[in-house]
């Protein structure tokens, strides 16, 4: 029973933080449309590589980011939360 309690907080901070990620691409393509104050590329990064599902799924519904060589990453972020979800389930159950 514990398993499942901890599988279902580490499935739901993933949502979170996938949405956290979609909102914050989401905000700086806005922002940059307005040419107004942007959010940092660190930041950005750091939201794609804790939520990389939710940034590639913004940079692709907004088109933003999408040149840039840093933010090719995100199949490599992605792949990366995928394997370490796999590992923490094999290791609980």
């Amino acid at each position: 029973m514990e398993v499942m309690i901890f599988a279902w907080i580490v499935f739901l901070i993933l949502i979170v933080l996938n949405g956290y990620s979609f909102q914050l691409f989401r905000h700086d393509k806005k922002m940059a449309i307005k040419n107004q104050w942007r959010v940092s590329e660190n930041k950005l990064l750091l939201a794609a590589l804790l939520g990389p599902f939710g940034a590639y799924a913004s940079m692709k519904r907004y088109r933003h980011k999408t040149r840039r060589l840093k933010f090719k990453l995100m199949p490599v972020f992605m792949v990366l939360q995928i394997v370490l979800l796999v590992v923490a389930l094999c290791y609980l159950f």
